[in-house]
């Protein structure tokens, strides 16, 4: 596996720190050793995970000449903040599409948290109803590009291909790098899956590395089927594009979509509770739609004894500017 064989430019705050949670994991019962992966702190416009494969995607999109990203996500993406950060730090234009996906027409969802500041970043966005087929969207957007002059790179949402996935392949390698420094034997990983490729990232660098340690993605969107088949999907894809397919197996990938709720985006009282609880022990501040949900996860599932005698690696995917936009429902 060696990642430098892949166009990439280098901007994340890079390797993200790897901390215990000693107060969180007291909270829960002191049967679990929590741990958390901050890479909410990847730096770029407040960071996130997005982040680690914007240097893969802006790699390859400057490296074909690419003046333009074109990329969608909902109307509180972190995704497409960080992607319009990403433009306005290499001097290309932004063009987004932002899909109504939460039924809401609450002012500060609508105009505040990620959305001002993909405004005050520069992106040119348009909105589509939920539901939208959001590829032919990004076709449509594209070709306007095309049609004056321009020359678009297209990233899907979450920048979930096998590009994107990348970064989260180098994710895995830095992970088990700190882990072995401070002799630290991790038993599990948890995360958010939502678009796939942080989920489908880090389960290809690990089995590529032979590092043995589950991931457990928390559903945000899909039920339980749809979200493993994805990223089983786009696990091996990116597996077959460092040269080992076979390494990635069906049983590698896990997702538990228990905890989605009414659904995308929308919060509940256990998410509230989730975000409190984060922030008052270890001063972890989460998102409502992402982390908050993933976190959700992890609390009952600790509580139910999954975890007990265990080491646990909560992913941090940043969000936590998009709480802005959430301030009427919290």
């Amino acid at each position: 596996m060696h990642l430098a064989r892949f166009p990439r430019v280098r901007f994340a705050h890079l390797p993200t720190p790897l901390e215990p949670l000693p107060r969180l994991s007291e909270a829960l019962g002191g049967k679990a050793q929590f741990w958390v992966k901050r890479d909410d702190c990847t730096g770029l416009a407040g960071g996130g995970n997005k982040t680690r494969k914007l240097e893969f995607l802006v790699g390859e999109a400057l490296q074909q000449g690419a003046d333009t990203l074109v990329t969608q996500g909902a109307v509180q993406s972190n995704h497409v903040r960080q992607t319009a950060a990403a433009a306005a730090r290499f001097g290309l234009a932004c063009e987004v599409i932002l899909e109504q996906r939460v039924p809401t027409n609450a002012v500060d969802y609508n105009r505040s948290g990620n959305v001002q500041l993909d405004d005050l970043l520069g992106a040119k966005a348009r909105r589509v109803p939920a539901g939208s087929d959001m590829n032919a969207a990004l076709e449509t957007v594209a070709q306007e590009v095309r049609d004056s002059g321009g020359k678009p790179y297209v990233i899907p949402g979450g920048g979930s291909n096998t590009v994107g996935s990348l970064g989260y392949v180098e994710c895995a390698v830095e992970l088990v790098t700190q882990a072995n420094a401070l002799g630290l034997v991790i038993d599990r990983i948890v995360t958010a899956t939502g678009s796939a490729g942080t989920h489908a990232g880090l389960v290809a660098g690990l089995a590529l590395i032979g590092a043995d340690i589950p991931v457990l993605g928390i559903g945000v969107r899909a039920a339980k089927d749809a979200q493993e088949t994805n990223v089983f999907k786009l696990a091996l894809a990116t597996a077959e594009k460092l040269g080992h397919p076979e390494r990635v197996t069906r049983e590698l990938v896990v997702a538990d979509c228990d905890y989605v709720g009414e659904g995308y985006g929308l919060v509940d009282h256990d998410v509230i509770e989730a975000l409190k609880l984060a922030a008052r022990t270890d001063a972890l501040l989460l998102d409502p739609v992402y982390t908050g949900k993933a976190m959700k996860g992890l609390i009952a599932l600790a509580k139910q004894g999954r975890f007990d005698g265990e080491t646990v690696v909560f992913l941090h995917t940043g969000g936590a500017q998009g709480l802005a936009g959430y301030q009427s429902a919290l």
